[in-house]
C-alpha cells in the first residue's frame, strides 16, 4: 500500500512510538516569535533547563508587535532577544531586520521538502507549501522542541483536495482557499493534513501555495501541504544550489530528490474533496467564521471603515503588486483608512524600488513596517467597536482585529477595490 507525503515524512523522522498512537518525531526546525516563546523560555529557566537542542535549528523573530507598543510587549521582545543571544541563535531577526514569521522564514530558505517544523503559532501550516510537515503547537510541546528537538504527534489522516479546472482572470489563491473552507467547513480538516493537488495547485507560485497552506488551520487542519516540484526547486535554488549550501549541483538533481516525498499513486486518503475552480469567483467572508463565505458580487455595497493589506497570508510582493494594479491612479475613499504592511524588509525594499509603495501612498494608504499587529488586534490597525475592515488577513473571529470589530477576509485586489469605493465591490468595477 502506498503512502502519502505526510506518512513518508513521519516515517523518516520517527524517533519513538512510546504508547498508543503517539509518534515522537525528530525536528528539522523550531520557529519562535515574541508572543508565545517567552512563556516557554521563562518556564525552561525556572526548571533549570535554559538550553536549546541545536542553535542552528532555532529560528526566531520579533514580529507581532514591532516596534513594541508598551512595556509589556517590550518585555516580551527583551526575553526573546536576550535568550537568542544567550543561546547563540544566529538566525534571530530583531527590529529593523524582522518580518512576519511565515513570510521571512520561507524567504530565507528555512523551509525545505520533507522537513518537520513546529512553532507556537497556528499558521505554521504555511510552510507545508514546500512539501514539509509544519504545525502549530502549544507551550509544552514548544518547550520540548526547544530543549530536545523532538515533538510528539498523533499521525494525522490526510485529506486530498483536488483543485481542478482553471482559474478565471482575477481569481486568486485567497479566493480558492476561502472556497475550500466554505465547502468543507471550519471543522472539515480537523486533525488532518490537507494535501492540495490538481492543476490549479500545480500552476500556483510558491507565494500562492503559501496562501493555500496558511489557511488550512481555518478548516481545522493540522497542516496544509503541496507536493514539492519544479516551482519549489526554483524558489529554493538560491539556498540549496552552488551559491547556497551546495546540497545539489543542478535543479534537476534537487527536483529528483524532492520527488521521493511525493505521495504514492496508490496512497490511501481518509477523504477526497474535488473542487471545480473554474467556477470560483472573487469571494469574501461574512460573519465571524472563515467558512461563512459569499461572492464579492453578493456583498457589493457593504460599507467598510478600514482596508488592511498585509499579513502572513497576503503580504508578499505578488500581493502588493496585485493591490497596486487596482489602486494606481486612484484615491482611497474619504470614509476609509487604508493600511499596507509589506511582510518583510526585502518585500518592502523591492516594493519601494518598483514604485509600488508610491502607488499606495499616492492613493492615501498608510505604509507601515512589517508586522503582524493588526491581524490579531494588537497594534498598527486595531478596529474600534462597530467598525468594519476589508482585510487580506486569515481570521475573522469576533473581536479578532479589535473588540466589536467585523473583518471581511478577501484577496488584495478585492481589498484595494473596497478602499477606493468605500464599500465592497468587484475590482473590475473600479
Amino acid at each position: 500500500m502506498g503512502k502519502t507525503i505526510a506518512q513518508k515524512i513521519f516515517d523518516a523522522h520517527l524517533v519513538d512510538r512510546p504508547f498508543g498512537e503517539a509518534w515522537v518525531l525528530k525536528l528539522d526546525a523550531v520557529y519562535c516569535h515574541e508572543i508565545t516563546t517567552p512563556i516557554a523560555i521563562n518556564d525552561l529557566v525556572a526548571k533549570g533547563m535554559d538550553r536549546v537542542f541545536d542553535p542552528k535549528k532555532i529560528k526566531a523573530v520579533i514580529d507581532h508587535v514591532t516596534p513594541a507598543k508598551d512595556s509589556k510587549t517590550a518585555t516580551q521582545g527583551k526575553i526573546l532577544r536576550d535568550w537568542a543571544r544567550r543561546q547563540g541563535v544566529k538566525d534571530f531577526f530583531d527590529i529593523g531586520r524582522n518580518g512576519v514569521c511565515h513570510a521571512i522564514f520561507p524567504e530565507k530558505g528555512y523551509a525545505r521538502p520533507g522537513y518537520t517544523i513546529i512553532m507556537g503559532d497556528s499558521h505554521t501550516c504555511t510552510h507545508g507549501a514546500f512539501g514539509a510537515f509544519a504545525a502549530g503547537v502549544g507551550t509544552t510541546d514548544l518547550e520540548v522542541g526547544i530543549l530536545k528537538g523532538v515533538c510528539a504527534f498523533k499521525e494525522p489522516a490526510t485529506m486530498r483536495i483536488n483543485l481542478n479546472g482553471k482559474l478565471k482572470l482575477g481569481v486568486t489563491a485567497k479566493d480558492v482557499i476561502l472556497s475550500v473552507i466554505a465547502k468543507i467547513g471550519v471543522a472539515g480538516g480537523t486533525n488532518k493534513v490537507m494535501e492540495f493537488r490538481g492543476p490549479v495547485a500545480e500552476a500556483m507560485s510558491m507565494e500562492e501555495r503559501m496562501t493555500l497552506c496558511n489557511m488550512a488551520v481555518e478548516a481545522g487542519g493540522t497542516s496544509g501541504v503541496c507536493l514539492p516540484d519544479a516551482v519549489t526547486a526554483d524558489y529554493l535554488w538560491p539556498f540549496v544550489g552552488p551559491d547556497g549550501d551546495k546540497s545539489y549541483a543542478t535543479k534537476e538533481a534537487a527536483l529528483a530528490d524532492y520527488k521521493k516525498w511525493w505521495s504514492d499513486a496508490d496512497a490511501v486518503y481518509e477523504s477526497v474533496v474535488d473542487l471545480d475552480c473554474s467556477a470560483i469567483e472573487p469571494v469574501a467572508t461574512v460573519g465571524y467564521k472563515p467558512d461563512q463565505v459569499k461572492t464579492i458580487k453578493e456583498l457589493k455595497g457593504t460599507k467598510v471603515d478600514q482596508v488592511y493589506i498585509g499579513s502572513c497570508t497576503n503580504g508578499r510582493l505578488s500581493d502588493l503588486r496585485q493591490a497596486a494594479a487596482v489602486l494606481k491612479g486612484r484615491k482611497v475613499a474619504d470614509t476609509v483608512r487604508g493600511i499596507v504592511s509589506p511582510a518583510t524588509p526585502a518585500i518592502y525594499d523591492q516594493a519601494l524600488k518598483e514604485g509600488i509603495l508610491q502607488v499606495f501612498m499616492d492613493a492615501g494608504f498608510c505604509v507601515t513596517n512589517p508586522t503582524c499587529g493588526a491581524c490579531l488586534g494588537m497594534s498598527n490597525g486595531v478596529l474600534a467597536e462597530g467598525e468594519v475592515c476589508a482585510s487580506t488577513t486569515n481570521r475573522n473571529f469576533f473581536g479578532r482585529m479589535g473588540k466589536g470589530g467585523m473583518v471581511h477576509l478577501m484577496s488584495p485586489a478585492s481589498a484595494a477595490a473596497a478602499a477606493v469605493a468605500g464599500v465592497i465591490t468587484e475590482a473590475e468595477a473600479i
